[in-house]
């Protein structure tokens, strides 16, 4: 069976696993999903990641991030462009999220970024999620 929105596919494993109380989940692996993970990575969401390959495929392994009280550091997380609809955004219309407290992940035409560093190059582009 194939996943029609595979980074749709790895929220929902992050929300189950931080539901779950797992320190550790796994999901096929992409080029993609290791930019996300590398971003939440950076901007101290998780604690850390690495890509395996299982034969032909790619496993992607991550790593969460919880703190003493046992609270994960992602308490909420939010696809917004979707396949079935994309949302894009100029660089002066960037998102905002949780009144700068969270983080949006843009897909850019140099790259991944986050909405900071979108703002700060001034670059627009898909917002892809929002993590809080």
């Amino acid at each position: 069976m194939t996943i029609q929105d595979p980074i749709g596919d790895m929220f929902l494993r992050i929300k189950n696993a931080i539901l779950k109380r797992d320190d550790r989940l796994e999901m096929p692996g992409s080029t993609m999903k290791a930019k996300i993970a590398e971003l939440l990575k950076n901007e101290g969401y998780i604690h850390g990641f690495e890509i395996l390959a299982k034969g032909p495929r790619k496993v992607l392994k991550i790593d969460l991030k919880y703190g003493p009280d046992k609270k994960c550091a992602i308490s909420g997380i939010k696809r917004v462009s979707k396949p079935s609809r994309h949302l894009y955004s100029g660089a002066k219309n960037i998102p905002f999220v949780q009144s700068g407290y969270g983080l949006a992940i843009i897909s850019t035409s140099q790259g991944l970024m986050t909405d900071s560093m979108a703002r700060q190059k001034n670059v627009g582009g898909e917002v892809i999620c929002q993590i809080w």
